[in-house]
């Protein structure tokens, strides 16, 4: 059954009623998407610099109960209304000019439904998408601005407030959940504004890349910035001065391990500077001095990069080595190295490079490169099985339950993984190619 029409009201009078209540489900409208798309932390910068506006609407986003029952009391009463007066106010008007070429009751029925859709379309565009989109487009002004309305329709409306407030609360109590706003800030969060920043323009691609590096320092291995053992550049503590000159001249370092007969017999380190110091002045240079060996720091394997930086600043070190569970050196690790990983290709130099983009669709990777540097560079979200290693050629070595050798290939998610050169057991570098889609297989397929 139709509502009652209220022909007690001219057309220009209900049409007025139509223009204020629209009106007045768009500020609802507004009220609730500002509140809730409003950012806390531009809020509480507003608030910081004297705006009491801010500090009110803070409030409310911590206790949102009341503020939204008065929004959702408003937009309901003012929905039912409009569709009262604007059946009332059209329809007739609809039905009349209809009547010229249809039966009465079908012109009636048509004019009802005609007066329905209009009034509902004047609603969903003018009350409800227009000034969403208005509130979405700048949150924290609109909303100030509308805060303090709110907060004395909230005083007015105080009783009916209370009893649909309390009934909601009570309803949340029965399902046992919270109906207060989670505002912790995860990495996620961050990392996201961040590409949305980079998006709009006002972070560089670069920069968005350094924060994110910086976030994955808690989840990385100090494996994946060490230097390797077979790498690493270190003195016997019986080194004679001729050969201690000769690798100085030979690999230049900032830094050397002294060890007692081999690599894994770790006394301390010696600082190239104190070297040169002693080269310049003519001076012997003999690791058995105890002055001339500092005290090394030395970390676990399994440490984050995080925990690296810890302990770093901890000792005053800038220098560690690295050690595996059965006490043999893996590593050494500098906090240039650790800076080098958060920094990326903004610090490195061409020949550091261990991704090499050779086109679009093949790159040239070291065997040592971590894996998320790998899954970056590729734009791929996992490799299979990846708790089991963390470099590209750990992968290789996964895949092919084998140690590789050359020319073995890889085939997964899409990309062709070429082993090319192999010094003593350790992948050097690798080819990976971008394959067709319809190459893609979805399962890894190894081939020797």
């Amino acid at each position: 059954m139709r509502p009652a029409r209220l022909s007690y009201m001219t057309l220009t009078q209900s049409l007025f009623v139509i223009g204020l209540l629209i009106a007045t489900s768009a500020f609802f409208s507004m009220a609730e998407i500002s509140l809730a798309a409003a950012r806390r932390l531009r809020l509480r910068q507003m608030a910081d610099e004297g705006d009491p506006r801010a500090e009110r609407v803070l409030r409310m986003q911590e206790q949102p109960g009341d503020y939204f029952t008065v929004v959702q009391v408003g937009q309901n009463a003012v929905a039912i209304l409009g569709g009262i007066v604007g059946e009332g106010a059209l329809s007739p008007h609809f039905t009349g000019v209809l009547q010229w070429w249809l039966p009465a009751s079908t012109a009636d029925t048509v004019g009802f439904l005609g007066s329905f859709a209009v009034v509902t379309s004047l609603f969903i565009l003018f009350a409800d998408l227009f000034p969403k989109r208005l509130g979405m487009a700048n949150p924290e002004r609109v909303v100030l601005r509308l805060a303090p309305p709110m907060a004395l329709l909230t005083t007015l409306l105080h009783p009916v407030v209370v009893f649909y407030s309390r009934g909601a609360d009570a309803l949340f109590r029965l399902f046992g959940l919270s109906s207060l706003r989670d505002e912790r800030v995860t990495s996620d969060d961050i990392l996201a504004m961040m590409e949305a920043g980079a998006r709009a323009g006002v972070l560089a691609e670069r920069e968005q890349q350094v924060i994110a590096n910086v976030f994955e320092l808690d989840s990385r291995t100090v494996a994946t910035a060490m230097s390797p053992r077979d790498r690493v550049a270190f003195f016997l503590r019986d080194d004679p001065d001729s050969v201690i000159r000769a690798r100085i001249a030979a690999e230049p370092f900032s830094t050397y391990p002294v060890c007692e007969g081999d690599i894994d017999h770790v006394v301390g380190y010696v600082d190239a500077k104190d070297l040169f110091q002693r080269v310049l002045n003519n001076q012997p240079i003999s690791l058995k001095d105890d002055q001339l060996v500092r005290k090394v720091l030395i970390v676990p394997d399994r440490l984050t990069l995080a925990e690296v930086l810890e302990q770093f600043r901890q000792v005053h070190e800038d220098f560690a080595v690295i050690v595996n569970e059965y006490s043999l050196v893996v590593g050494v690790v500098t906090l240039n190295d650790v800076m080098s990983t958060v920094m990326g290709d903004l610090v490195s130099t061409p020949d550091e490079e261990q991704i090499v983009r050779r086109d679009e669709n093949s790159w040239l990777i070291d065997g040592v490169t971590p894996v998320t540097d790998v899954l970056r560079a590729l734009d791929l979200d996992t490799l299979p099985q990846e708790g089991e290693y963390e470099t590209l050629a750990g992968f290789l070595m996964v895949m092919l339950r084998r140690v590789p050798r050359r020319t073995d290939t890889v085939t997964w998610g899409g990309y062709r993984f070429e082993v090319l050169d192999v010094d003593s057991y350790r992948i050097d570098q690798v080819m990976v190619t971008r394959l067709g889609e319809s190459a893609a297989p979805a399962a890894p397929d190894a081939a020797a």
